[in-house]
């Protein structure tokens, strides 16, 4: 194979998208975020919109997003990343307003703001990366954590006595009146990659169409948080997971 075949831009499966700059990420290897932000990026620029989105980022790993996607970014007290988004489309009806957010955040102290945002029906999406525990802090049990997974705060595994029952946060949104299309999707593949994007485009054209709020959460790894190398964490979730978070779309109005 030729150099001039290997360049060919069918072949660059790992282009850099033009609004992803080329700040060198936190995040550890193997983590998910890097994708999401990688589709995100594409998506925008895919529909002109770079100069009418704003982003907003709260706290948690995904707290430096505005690090790495070159559009307007707004940062939200840790769990309020919603209700600034709301606050945002009300006021620029026209932009394109998302937040991202990680399961420690939206799951558990920003609970009540993204539920009640998505029962609104603002014309938001909401991008939800659940990898089952806090990664930023150390390791801890997050809301998402699924029975009998081991972390820094429940090291015998989690225990429905104890701790209570993972928290399923994606179908509680789609039985929400405000909502227009909630989908759950993953990145641990090429295919499934494709699928998110697509879930991405769509939630981003039903909040410029003025359809209702959007959720799409992406089951992800996290091999610092789990103590498994990338390729043993990928199959980790593959095969737990899955199991409880199932994918696909779970309501779509559009």
């Amino acid at each position: 194979m030729t150099r001039e075949e290997i360049i060919r831009p069918e072949n660059l499966v790992y282009k850099k998208p033009e609004l992803l700059n080329n700040n060198s990420m936190h995040y550890c290897p193997g983590c998910s975020h890097g994708v999401v932000h990688k589709l995100i990026a594409e998506v925008i620029a895919e529909m002109g919109m770079t100069e009418k989105t704003i982003g907003i980022s709260p706290v948690g790993c995904a707290v430096f997003a505005y690090n790495y996607i070159d559009i307007d970014w707004q940062e939200a007290a840790h769990g309020r990343a919603p209700a600034l988004a709301s606050a945002c489309k009300r006021l620029w009806p026209d932009r394109l307003v998302f937040t991202y957010q990680g399961d420690g955040d939206l799951a558990c102290i920003g609970t009540a703001e993204s539920l009640h945002a998505l029962n609104r029906g603002d014309n938001i999406t909401i991008i939800f990366v659940n990898n089952a525990i806090y990664g930023m802090t150390g390791g801890q049990m997050a809301p998402t954590t699924l029975m009998g997974m081991k972390t820094a705060t429940c090291p015998q595994g989690r225990e429905a006595a104890i701790h209570g029952f993972p928290l399923k946060f994606t179908e509680l949104a789609a039985q929400l009146e405000g909502t227009c299309y909630v989908t759950r999707q993953s990145v641990h593949s090429v295919a499934a990659i494709r699928k998110a994007k697509k879930a991405i485009r769509k939630a981003f054209e039903n909040s410029l169409q003025a359809k209702g709020s959007n959720l799409i959460e992406i089951v992800g790894t996290c091999s610092s948080g789990w103590k498994l190398p990338p390729v043993q964490a990928n199959k980790w979730m593959e095969e737990h997971m899955f199991d409880y978070y199932h994918v696909g779309d779970l309501k779509d109005n559009g």
